[in-house]
């Protein structure tokens, strides 16, 4: 049986390993298909993907709002749920209109952090957003290089550390304006792959995600070895907060949720109107 080589996308935070573990380490077999994993950090993943130089990837929402005539979004693996939204954080309170006249470190352009910041704080100018790895961003606040930072990943669990306090939690505020979980990052796949791959990979997807979550125990080590800076509890924590049952099957609200976020980003003019079908 003939079988084709992809290159296979997501970052080493923890909730992408853990659940990408079976599928690029072949614990679960895609039929016809080996995996070439590539892992980077999710705002290089945003640029391949405009690039269309990985055919399968995580990618944040905000940059496949951009994507959707040629890819599709698998109903697996994306990070959606509540309570997991990115963070404004700084030295100290200030308010929303204090906010908005500051430079602001955000962790990439095309990140969903961005986009529901660019939503909560529309008088915001690009020239006040400072993009730099999300890494980076606790330590050049808590140095005051800039004077608030936009959080996400496992920088939620770790900014008092930093001296640092959170001035607006913006999954709670698109919770609060919607009455949907926040979207936040999803699966794409091309669409040149054509029905029956996507249909292939979007169910190994998902059989992957079934696996990390009924045996946690056989990624942990992957896990690890790619979040090695990060403690056990800060590792579990990250898996907890982003891997949920939305994580198998977006199901209807799940799709409800990103088709809100995009009418809310098409509105404001952020995104272009799209008629066609998201998923299989």
């Amino acid at each position: 049986m003939n079988r084709s080589t992809y290159r296979l996308g997501f970052s080493p935070c923890p909730n992408d390993t853990f659940i990408f573990h079976a599928l690029a380490t072949g614990k679960v077999p895609t039929p016809g298909i080996e995996w070439e994993p590539i892992l980077e950090d999710v705002e290089t993943l945003n640029k391949l993907a405009f690039d269309r130089a990985i055919p399968v990837t995580k990618i944040s929402f905000h940059a496949y709002g951009n994507l959707r005539e040629s890819h599709l979004l698998l109903s697996a693996g994306s990070a959606l749920g509540r309570g997991c939204g990115p963070l404004i954080v700084a030295r100290e309170t200030m308010t929303r209109q204090k906010l908005e006249g500051e430079r602001i470190a955000i962790p990439g352009k095309w990140t969903s952090a961005a986009l529901l910041l660019r939503l909560f704080a529309p008088k915001l100018r690009a020239s006040q957003l400072v993009e730099m790895p999300f890494d980076c961003i606790l330590e050049r606040v808590a140095q005051g290089k800039v004077a608030a930072g936009l959080i996400i990943h496992e920088s939620r669990f770790t900014y008092a550390d930093h001296g640092l306090v959170a001035l607006a939690d913006l999954g709670q505020w698109w919770e609060d304006e919607s009455g949907l979980p926040i979207p936040l990052g999803g699966v794409i796949a091309d669409r040149a792959l054509g029905e029956v791959q996507l249909r292939t990979i979007n169910d190994a997807l998902r059989e992957s995600v079934r696996h990390a979550r009924s045996h946690p125990d056989d990624s942990a080590e992957y896990v690890r070895s790619h979040a090695q800076e990060l403690s056990q509890e800060v590792t579990r924590a990250h898996i907890d907060l982003y891997v949920n049952d939305f994580t198998e099957d977006l199901g209807e609200t799940g799709l409800e949720a990103i088709g809100a976020l995009f009418r809310y980003a098409e509105a404001k003019g952020i995104l272009l109107p799209f008629e066609g079908s998201l998923t299989l």
